[in-house]
């Protein structure tokens, strides 16, 4: 058997969890300083912006694609072996576009899309206002319609991939800290060399660690002498109620214009979000959060959906991304150095969206 050890237990560590969990002849153990989805995965929005991302081609794109299929499929699977119910918004995201935008640009994308074998829509001003009486559309020339993207509870998702994994033979330390990682030679020449995970509840044994720590993944590679940069970036995000619903019941897409998100749970539920503040510094963030900035996005929200003014505010919450310092994100390659201490992490605002298609390649990486 081999011994992986999945350092993290966000929605990067969980997927990968029951990724692996799938293949034979692995023993996997994940640890996490705290319960799941406590870090970044509990203050995301979930929204899956695959095919409306203005990216043509590359692994980022690539990435996002594969995810969205994957999660497709991934839903009702996790909800069938768990009885978890997971919320997995299917209408799409519609993105607005503003005075002074260029739309060839979309009307390029719509193409690529096309023959990529992706939906996109151009919808004009009628358009929007028939199909989204919820809008103001004062400064709003089109709207770019994705009826493949997707939009997923985060919360509910990783506790789907735990509980699935689990199920699987997975075994979950929680409230545990790594402390270091220790290499260990093998006994053979001819063999790997193993490593020695040393925790707060003792020590691993392990022939693959895969680091998908987020911010504290710094920290870890640090004291491997091969320090991977990665800093904080500040989200706030709030959960608003109305009496009645926006729009169209049965167009209830997730909504984006001017760098705000308009997520709809159902019940008269949205969620209103999200910051995006780089701390001043580069490494610390403030806490606790600004809450002018959070009512900056409010007010945005319901620049866009006036309706939005007689909401309710039902909670606020806050979290850190993990943004790599220089390099594009994510992170997922061996750490140098090591031949089998692999890191999935850095995916700054675009974990939840990535997280089937890091597991996957975490999967190839591993074997099998």
């Amino acid at each position: 058997m081999t011994k992986v050890v999945i350092i993290g237990c966000g929605v990067i560590g969980a997927a990968i969890a029951y990724e692996l969990s799938q293949v034979p002849g692995l023993t996997i153990t994940v640890c996490d300083r705290d319960t799941p989805a406590q870090a970044s995965t509990g203050a995301a929005l979930g929204v899956l912006m695959g095919a409306i991302s203005q990216k043509a081609k590359g692994r980022n794109l690539q990435m996002r694609l594969s995810s969205i299929q994957r999660y497709n499929t991934w839903i009702p699977q996790l909800e069938q072996a768990t009885g978890h119910k997971i919320p997995f918004n299917q209408q799409g995201i519609l993105r607005l576009c503003f005075e002074g935008e260029e739309l060839s640009v979309w009307r390029s994308l719509l193409e690529i899309r096309q023959q990529q074998g992706w939906t996109l829509q151009m919808l004009d001003r009628a358009q929007l206002e028939v199909n989204y009486p919820q809008l103001n559309l004062e400064r709003v020339i089109a709207g770019i319609y994705s009826p493949d993207d997707r939009q997923v509870d985060p919360i509910a998702l990783t506790q789907a991939l735990v509980a699935a994994a689990a199920q699987n033979g997975v075994t979950f330390q929680f409230n545990t800290t790594v402390i270091g990682i220790d290499s260990q030679p093998a006994s053979d020449a001819s063999l790997q060399r193993g490593y020695q995970v040393q925790t707060t509840h003792g020590g691993l044994s392990a022939d693959w660690c895969v680091i998908a720590a987020g911010l504290g993944s710094t920290l870890l590679t640090e004291t491997l002498h091969q320090p991977v940069d990665i800093r904080p970036v500040l989200g706030q995000a709030m959960q608003v109620r109305l009496d009645q619903p926006l729009g169209q019941p049965h167009l209830q897409p997730a909504i984006n214009g001017d760098d705000t998100h308009i997520v709809p749970l159902g019940n008269g539920e949205y969620w209103l979000g999200a910051t995006v503040e780089f701390p001043p510094n580069g490494n610390s963030v403030t806490l606790p959060p600004d809450p002018t900035l959070l009512e900056t996005v409010r007010q945005k929200a319901i620049a866009l959906c006036p309706a939005l003014s007689a909401a309710t505010v039902q909670r606020t919450w806050f979290g850190l991304r993990p943004r790599p310092e220089g390099r594009p994100a994510p992170i997922i390659e061996l750490l140098p150095g090591y031949q089998n201490i692999l890191l999935a992490t850095g995916h700054y605002r675009n974990g939840i969206l990535l997280a089937p298609a890091t597991a996957a390649k975490v999967r190839a990486a591993i074997g099998n």
